[in-house]
Formats: structure tokens, sequence, C-alpha cells
């Protein structure tokens, strides 16, 4: 991984600038919100459901991965599901993606998971070369927000 030193950790309430600036960058369907990622990410990093965890090099957030675990009937217990995940362009191709996911699947299988799913658009082969197969197809809906009261 060439001169980086990189550690996988949970994110604190201190990490929201940094995450937020990466978060900036993959929001594709929806345009980014500071005002709702903060509401999001202070649930995120207080909540037991969910892990949101970063790749750093010292104090230099290079990725985050945010994922969680649900109950199931179809695979008897429960799953996780990878629902965000971005390496900083520049860092891309240097193992951080997959450090990140490896961290994650060691949460899942601390929590009891039979399963680890996620969606992607353009990475599949990134995830089949982590032992990831192809399973079903990822149907969306988006929802309006009510009214405002």
């Amino acid at each position: 991984m060439d001169d980086l030193s990189v550690s996988v950790r949970r994110a604190t309430s201190s990490d929201a600038a940094a995450v937020a600036n990466l978060a900036s960058q993959l929001a594709q369907s929806f345009p980014f919100s500071r005002t709702r990622f903060d509401a999001s990410y202070a649930n995120l990093v207080n909540t037991d459901q969910a892990r949101l965890l970063l790749a750093v090099d010292g104090d230099a957030v290079l990725g985050y991965l945010i994922g969680m675990d649900h109950l199931t009937f179809y695979a008897n217990g429960p799953v996780a599901v990878v629902e965000e995940i971005l390496v900083q362009p520049e860092f891309r191709g240097r193992g951080i993606g997959r450090i990140l996911m490896s961290a994650f699947e060691r949460w899942a299988v601390s929590r009891n998971c039979r399963l680890v799913t996620l969606a992607t658009r353009r990475a599949a082969p990134f995830y089949v070369a982590l032992g990831y197969e192809e399973s079903a197809v990822y149907l969306r809906k988006v929802l309006r927000e009510p009214a405002a009261q």
C-alpha cells in the first residue's frame, strides 16, 4: 500500500466534517445536504445496529463504509448490508476498499450475521474478487417527502 499505514476504526462525532466531505462525493441519486447528513451521522455513530467504519492513515480519513444488520426469515437470522462505501479517488486501487470490507465482515460475523449483501452499479468486479456473487436485481422507488406541516 505504498507509504500508507492504513487502519480501520469506528467513526466518532469528531469525524463528521471529514466524512461529510467524502459523502458529498458519493451522493448521485439525491443532492448532498449537510443538514440531513448531520442528522443521519449523529444517529449512525450512536447506534449498535449500524457501523460507520473509517479507513485512516494517521488523522487523514481515506474512506468510509456504512453498513447495518437486521433480522430476516430467508436467511434464518440476521444479515448485514453494506449501504455505502467510498475511498478517496487518489487512494483507490491500493487495497483500502478491501480493508474496509474485511473489517465490516468481521463485525457482521460478531453479530452472528448469515451473509453480507450490497448493491452496486459500477464496482461488481471488485466485489466478485472479494468472494461476492451476483444474487438478485436491485429495485428502488423514490418516495415523496410529506408536505410541511
